[in-house]
């Protein structure tokens, strides 16, 4: 997606205060089966410009694919747009130690700074139903009080947070409902195998939403 530069500007200027780097829209259909919502890109996606392109994208891929839907027919895109990094020491294999910048989740300040990139996507997409991926993409659409463990694969029908104002780091609540369903964040199968079959449920569910919408 196109965004006007001034709402570029002003979250790239919101944004300079932390360890980020790159920049990526989200990409998809004007009117998709449903919208995707992630945390942050990663190195990788940020190198290629193609969202849920590294590995944890190569799974929702699968997932998708289970359920008969493709890549082209959703829109995908992320609580944060640029890549949030932390530094950490490496030793290579000829024992030198370097610095090198690693995947980190954004923190809050991050999310507020690039909320209003997503408020932007949701008044132009309209879409039917918003498939949020982990607590990130959950959270920032309806706030702390719900995690991901207690509400995945339940179909929410709720206001969203929207940032105030441009000049605001609160959010408001939306006079609009919004069809919200969470899901778990096709990382998480990396480090918690257990969680595989609970997603595995949980885009059935989302199948038979889509098809009956």
């Amino acid at each position: 997606m196109k965004y006007p530069d001034h709402l570029v500007k002003q979250v790239q200027k919101r944004s300079a205060p932390y360890q980020l780097e790159g920049f990526l829209s989200g990409q998809g259909p004007e009117n998709p089966k449903f919208m995707l919502l992630g945390e942050a890109p990663g190195e990788t996606e940020i190198h290629n410009g193609i969202p849920f392109s590294g590995r944890a994208g190569k799974q929702l891929m699968v997932f998708l694919e289970r359920i008969h839907v493709t890549r082209e027919e959703v829109y995908i895109t992320s609580a944060v747009r640029s890549r949030p990094y932390k530094w950490r020491e490496k030793k290579e294999r000829n024992g030198e130690i370097i610095q090198k910048k690693y995947n980190r989740t954004p923190n809050q300040g991050e999310i507020v700074a690039h909320a209003p990139l997503l408020d932007y996507e949701l008044e132009k997409i309209h879409p039917k139903l918003i498939v949020t991926l982990g607590n990130i993409g959950l959270q920032r659409l309806t706030g702390k009080n719900k995690k991901i463990t207690d509400v995945h694969g339940q179909l929410l029908k709720q206001p969203i947070q929207k940032l105030k104002d441009m000049q605001s780091a609160e959010f408001t609540w939306s006079e609009k409902e919004y069809h919200v369903f969470p899901t778990f964040h096709p990382a998480s199968i990396f480090y918690n195998r257990s969680l595989l079959e609970f997603i595995h449920e949980d885009f059935e569910k989302l199948k038979r939403l889509v098809i009956k919408n």
